[in-house]
């Protein structure tokens, strides 16, 4: 094997608190076996344009609790399916990986930590085919990736979604009304059920439970005849009706020019057709958005990212390359990208699949014995 005297890191996809412990694992973890760090700016783009900075244990030592990357993110970057535009401004896609891989090789590279979710670990597997060293870190928010128990940066996503409930559900109290929290998840429904449980909701949707409108509007006339006047519904940014589609938005930046978003809007705005009448309540929905993205990393996202980060230049170290780290049970393990990702073809997209809520977790015995309403 060759020895290893320079690795690199870059931390791709969505922002998420502990991306920058990771960082901070990585460079110590890293220097101190000798070893020199660089960070390529902005994800995926800084090793296109071979934009990078120098990182030492004097730039990372104070920046473990907060949240975001002091390397940057980027989420539309795919350099195996590059979108580029000509000189009259048309849009064309290109394979720009071996720009990449050339940047790597003059910037003498031995080995590259990609932090990130399923598209930027499906393209770390393609690098992986064009011989590049690379072992991968599972970051979302959304804790959807499969092959671990935890992704880092969900805990902390959990607890803002806690505090911003907290807080909508004391203007709820005070003007009679059902408020709505939609929180991010995508297909995944653990933040909606962990952050809705943590936080006292008294109804949670999730994607994995497709939800009845009719029978959530009965729930609520139930509530406010027992004299329960105002009910905080928590909604996954995925959930979808009994036999319906998840609620798109058009977005033009998106690959695919929609995005997963709004469903707390329409079941507000289907919900109070059906319930004000009845009992006068009006229906209220706040999406928490970036909020649940920042702000300042936990402790328990900081020991995991510090753990996750240590693990993998220890991985380096033994020459183990091709894989992501996961957290199983009380131990770190690594799994092989083409079991997190899939194997299909060069460029395409994660075919590995998404680890959701099952029907017999535990989260959902625990929601439904303190009586909270999942929307079946």
């Amino acid at each position: 094997m060759k020895e290893i005297k320079r690795i690199g890191i870059l931390t791709s996809g969505g922002d998420c608190c502990g991306l920058n412990a990771v960082i901070e694992a990585v460079v110590k973890a890293g220097t101190s076996k000798g070893y020199e760090v660089i960070g390529y700016k902005m994800g995926y783009d800084g090793l296109y344009n071979n934009d990078y900075v120098v990182l030492d244990n004097n730039t990372v030592r104070t920046i473990g609790p907060v949240g975001g990357s002091i390397i940057g993110n980027s989420n539309k970057t795919n350099l195996f399916n590059h979108k580029k535009y000509d000189k009259d401004g048309n849009e064309y896609y290109a394979d720009d990986s071996l720009v990449a891989v050339k940047n790597l090789q003059n910037d003498k590279v031995d080995a590259l930590v990609i932090v990130g979710g399923d598209g930027s670990m499906t393209s770390a597997r393609d690098f992986k085919r064009l011989g590049v060293n690379v072992i991968c870190v599972p970051k979302t928010i959304d804790n959807d990736v499969p092959y671990t128990d935890q992704t880092f940066g969900y805990s902390t996503a959990v607890s803002q979604i806690a505090k911003s409930i907290e807080a909508i559900k004391t203007t709820g109290f005070s003007h009679n009304r059902v408020m709505i929290a939609e929180v991010m998840g995508r297909h995944a429904g653990w933040l909606a059920l962990e952050g809705g449980l943590a936080g006292d909701a008294d109804i949670i949707i999730i994607p994995e439970i497709p939800y009845n409108l009719e029978n959530i509007v009965e729930k609520l006339k139930e509530r406010f005849e027992r004299g329960f006047k105002s009910t905080l519904i928590c909604v996954s940014e995925g959930a979808r009706p009994i036999g319906g589609e998840c609620t798109m938005i058009i977005d033009k930046t998106s690959t695919d020019g929609v995005r997963l978003g709004g469903v707390g809007t329409k079941l507000a705005y289907d919900i109070e057709n059906l319930l004000k009448p009845i009992t006068g309540q009006t229906v209220r929905c706040t999406n928490l958005g970036y909020v649940q993205r920042g702000g300042t990393t936990n402790h328990f996202d900081r020991i995991l990212s510090f753990r996750y980060g240590s693990f993998a230049v220890e991985k380096i170290a033994e020459g183990e390359f091709g894989v992501m780290v996961a957290l199983r049970g009380e131990h770190l393990v690594i799994v092989p990208l083409e079991e997190v990702v899939g194997n299909g073809p060069i460029g395409e997209t994660s075919h590995g699949g998404t680890k959701n809520v099952s029907d017999d977790a535990d989260l959902l015995r625990c929601a439904r014995s303190m009586g909270i309403y999942l929307g079946e």
